[in-house]
């Protein structure tokens, strides 16, 4: 089964920045889409950004032109680079599968923006 660990949450001011990372064992990673979501506190989990094993990328609108996903499959590693952060982005990052999260979920990493 594989396992995902986050990492690269914090604490940010608003219009701050900051990467997470997903390191994911197994060589499924490499050939399966794979997302981020979040989970804000009293919130549904959300899919925010996808990304094919080929490389194209999807966003949802409140995160689009202000996060990027991007992938190193020699690494079994996803990214976020997250821009222009806003006190709405305030939840806990995980990623997984995409569009269905059908792995086993991460610890998370939590990211708080606040001034």
């Amino acid at each position: 089964q594989v396992q995902l660990v986050e990492s690269g949450g914090g604490l940010v001011q608003p219009g701050g920045s900051l990467r997470l990372s997903c390191v994911a064992s197994g060589s499924i990673f490499s050939i399966v889409t794979m997302g981020w979501y979040r989970q804000a506190p009293g919130k549904q989990r959300e899919l925010v950004a996808a990304i094919t094993r080929g490389g194209s990328t999807n966003y949802a609108d409140s995160v689009e032109g202000r996060f990027t996903i991007s992938r190193d499959n020699t690494k079994n590693t996803l990214y976020l680079q997250m821009n222009s952060l806003k006190p709405e982005d305030t939840a806990v990052y995980y990623c997984n599968r995409a569009p269905v999260g059908m792995f086993y979920w991460g610890p998370g990493t939590l990211v708080t923006v606040s001034s």
